[in-house]
């Protein structure tokens, strides 16, 4: 219990409001607005628009982080938590638009609950969340790009039959390294238990 109330203290004490942060809150609200545009009036090119800002803000606000020296805790829960929801959200929509199938989302969903629940498990031990490995960055990365492709592609486009097989190969890419991550943190949360049960 004390552990949480000092992880609780730090991110209190973290300077909130710097611009890599605002940029993440930024991204955090164009979510219900991307899903609203897939959704409800099928405007594709502006929920494309939505993701394309997504992904550049995505990556500018690391960039202001480390060009300004304005990291924070804050910072580090609110750019991997606006990645997830623009994963989920996205998945969410493709599957009810037919897109993609249900199995495929269920698998990758299913990782970010599995991992999700594992949380309050390692708070108890006392361990902070696992670092962003390299394959989970990759996993992203191509998910990214993936996306707006396969979105694309779902209208009358001239170099469809070129973007079609590269939007499937991210796609495929990515999820299997995103799966394949999962289970890399899902060892690491398993190794700092058994740690914690030998020490005490």
């Amino acid at each position: 219990m004390d552990r949480l109330k000092e992880v609780a203290a730090d991110v209190w004490r973290d300077p909130w409001w710097t611009l890599p942060n605002a940029l993440s809150a930024l991204r955090l609200a164009g979510v219900p607005a991307f899903l609203w545009l897939l959704l409800g009036p099928h405007w594709d090119l502006l929920a494309l628009l939505v993701l394309v800002l997504s992904g550049l803000t995505d990556w500018l606000d690391g960039k202001l982080a480390r060009w300004l020296g304005q990291y924070s805790r804050v910072g580090q829960l609110l750019d991997p938590a606006a990645d997830r929801l623009y994963i989920v959200a996205t998945l969410v929509a493709f599957v009810l638009r037919g897109v993609i199938p249900w199995w495929a989302a269920a698998a990758l969903v299913g990782r970010d609950v599995v991992l999700t629940l594992c949380l309050p498990v390692l708070r108890y031990h006392g361990y902070e969340p696992p670092e962003v490995h390299y394959l989970g960055k990759a996993a992203t990365f191509c998910l990214m790009y993936a996306f707006p492709l396969l979105l694309l592609v779902q209208g009358d486009f001239a170099l469809d039959w070129l973007a079609r097989p590269v939007a499937y190969a991210f796609t495929c890419w990515g999820g299997a390294l995103y799966l394949w991550a999962g289970v890399l943190y899902l060892g690491q949360v398993i190794s700092a238990v058994r740690s914690s049960w030998v020490r005490s």
